[in-house]
């Protein structure tokens, strides 16, 4: 009988993680249309305003205003990987893409015979990669919905104050975009310098952009160059913020499929061996009777 309680206790327990888990996806659903809306809504703009700093970089490697924060300072070696995770688990290999992602970086810096430092924006990475670099690691800052773009803001003042006092050359972020509900693809962007992925397009005389600066060139790229960085920034907290729930939702769908299969191979358990001990005691009885 004990052997019975037991397995009706598990039945029991795994019941009760099923209704947690069913619960957690339907948050996580919920979630994920408004994280969604607001990672597409961004797309547009952080799209444009990048293919416009790519345009500038094509067309100022040769100009007399360098920026570094464009081009990049060559003479320093050193570069910051941003790493953007979750500050909660239960999200399936959500956050573990972005550590191993970082860890091939680290690598391939390596093998270029530079240094690196890392900023991690989220709890879950930053304690992992704290584990594994330790002093590599500057900073680590929880995201949450209200803190978002201050966060971007202040991640980009931390880099232009860093790049200022010639502490890096360049810069990359690594975050999950954001494709469907089941699926989040891991995304190396570089900020420093400015991507290049319209260069090809802009190198081409007949689709280069002219700009035409007022008042003054430096002047309007100082201030405009940081907001670039910003809204980049932003742009993969908000790309980070949908794949999470999306991922979170598929792991607690897959978490609730297992939870019921456990619950019918334990009611299937506990089924035979009830009736093993009822078949035993009906032996019992018709043997004694049959002894009388």
């Amino acid at each position: 009988m004990s052997n019975l309680k037991e397995l009706k206790n598990q039945i029991d327990s795994v019941r009760s993680t099923r209704k947690i888990t069913q619960a957690m996806k339907m948050v996580a659903a919920s979630k994920l249309r408004r994280a969604q809306e607001t990672a597409e809504s961004a797309r547009p703009y952080s799209e444009k305003i990048a293919k416009i700093m790519s345009s500038l970089a094509a067309g100022m490697k040769d100009s007399e205003v360098s920026l570094d924060l464009l081009l990049g300072n060559n003479d320093n070696s050193i570069h910051i990987i941003i790493a953007v995770t979750s500050d909660r688990g239960l999200c399936g290999g959500f956050n573990s893409s972005i550590v191993k992602s970082v860890k091939n970086k680290v690598i391939d810096i390596k093998n270029k015979s530079s240094d690196f430092k890392i900023i991690c924006l989220g709890k879950k990475g930053a304690d992992i990669l704290r584990g594994v670099y330790g002093d590599k690691v500057i900073s680590a800052e929880n995201i949450n919905d209200k803190n978002s773009y201050t966060l971007a803001e202040n991640i980009s003042n931390l880099l232009v104050t860093k790049l200022d006092n010639k502490e890096y050359g360049t810069c990359s972020i690594i975050f999950n975009q954001f494709k469907s509900a089941i699926s989040q693809i891991v995304t190396e962007q570089s900020l420093i310098p400015c991507s290049m992925e319209y260069e090809e397009e802009s190198n081409n005389k007949d689709n280069l952009i002219n700009f035409e600066f007022e008042p003054d060139e430096k002047e309007i790229l100082s201030d405009l160059l940081p907001k670039n960085l910003t809204i980049q920034i932003y742009k993969a907290i908000l790309e980070s913020g949908a794949g999470e729930q999306g991922a979170r939702m598929a792991a607690m769908d897959n978490a609730t499929r297992n939870a019921g299969e456990m619950i019918d191979k334990l009611n299937l358990s506990y089924n035979r061996q009830r009736q093993a001990i009822i078949t035993g005691e009906l032996i019992e009885i018709i043997s004694g009777a049959e002894a009388l």
